[in-house]
């Protein structure tokens, strides 16, 4: 417990310390590093903790005025589907390279098509329900969701596959 903690919080300060290192596509702005760290931590961590470290991510990040609210939808269920992911994936692909690919490319289908989609339901009341009919619309919106997160999962991916090159990643999973 004590070593899941301790590698939560160095997952945070990188999170937010990468955090200035972001652009802005339409409402949000997109943040790579924090796919990053869930690619990492959902396969290191597990779904729980990958989850809580997004939420605390986005937190702060929000606190210090430099995160928005999608945050959350942003960055939450990314994390828990790369720990399942890697779950399934280590019981069906032998390979645990390939297993390490397939959780952290993952990443994307918590992140666009839960978050993404749950915050386009929020937003498009917010703006008197004009865009809700138009499919363009919310292609726009879904894509800069896209360019963050297809780009830190592939950040991600590079990350644990140095580590498991290196041996870290055992000594890291405990």
């Amino acid at each position: 417990m004590t070593v899941k903690l301790a590698l939560s919080s160095v997952l945070v300060a990188v999170a937010v310390v990468l955090s200035p290192l972001y652009f802005v596509w339409g409402p949000t702005k997109a943040y790579p590093a924090q796919h990053m760290v869930n690619s990492v931590a959902g396969v290191i961590l597990g779904p729980l903790w990958a989850a809580l470290i997004a939420a605390v991510v986005g937190t702060i990040r929000i606190s210090l005025g430099t995160g928005t609210i999608f945050a959350y939808p942003g960055g939450i269920p990314g994390g828990i589907v790369v720990g399942l992911v890697y779950r399934l994936a280590t019981r069906l692909i032998k390979k645990r390279r390939l297993a390490i690919l397939a959780a952290s490319l993952s990443e994307p289908l918590g992140t666009i098509l839960v978050g993404g989609t749950f915050s386009w339901y929020i937003l498009d009341p917010l703006l008197g329900g004009s865009m809700h009919a138009k499919f363009g619309a919310i292609v726009w919106f879904l894509s800069g969701w896209a360019l963050s997160s297809v780009t830190g999962c592939v950040l991600g991916a590079l990350c644990l596959l140095a580590l498991d090159k290196t041996g870290l990643l055992n000594v890291l999973k405990g």
